[in-house]
């Protein structure tokens, strides 16, 4: 195969991030369609192709040092994402600092352990915030996804 462990946890990484969201927007949209609030429809177009892959030489391949980086947009794909991220740090937060309610038997270890496992997929989120320009996630962005994150805390509390 040839791939390193490196390019297999970003693979990983990537599908997770990729499935997570599509399935809060697969869930929203079978909810809104169910409700009769919207209707699925879809466009088939036409795509162009490059031309300039057969006449690429060696010596054009440049090596990008951003490359792998996520550029993020506002996007609610990414609102989505970073939301996941914050409501898995809550739960982090939350299960350190002893906030949970008595009523679970158990140490907690597993749900700790799933909820690092899931920063560690969503790491691209997590550097996004610490970074600047089209390679860091917007404010708006950010104060979207803290607002849906928060809702969803508090609402899972009640």
């Amino acid at each position: 195969m040839g791939f390193s462990i490196s390019s297999w946890w970003n693979n990983q990484s990537m599908t997770r991030i990729i499935t997570v969201t599509l399935w809060i927007f697969g869930v929203l949209n079978a909810v809104l369609k169910l409700l009769g609030l919207s209707e699925t429809s879809f466009e088939i177009t036409k795509k162009d192709l490059d031309d300039h892959q057969s006449s690429t030489s060696i010596d054009d391949y440049k090596v990008d040092e951003n490359a792998g980086k996520l550029i993020f947009d506002e996007s609610a794909f990414f609102v989505l994402g970073k939301m996941v991220l914050l409501v898995q740090l809550a739960a982090l937060a939350t299960g350190l600092l002893g906030l949970q309610s008595p009523c679970g038997e158990g140490s907690g270890l597993g749900e700790v352990l799933c909820s690092v496992l899931i920063v560690l997929w969503f790491r691209p989120f997590m550097e996004g915030l610490f970074r600047k320009g089209k390679y860091g996630i917007p404010l708006s962005t950010i104060c979207k996804s803290a607002t849906l994150a928060l809702r969803f805390v508090c609402f899972s509390i009640i």
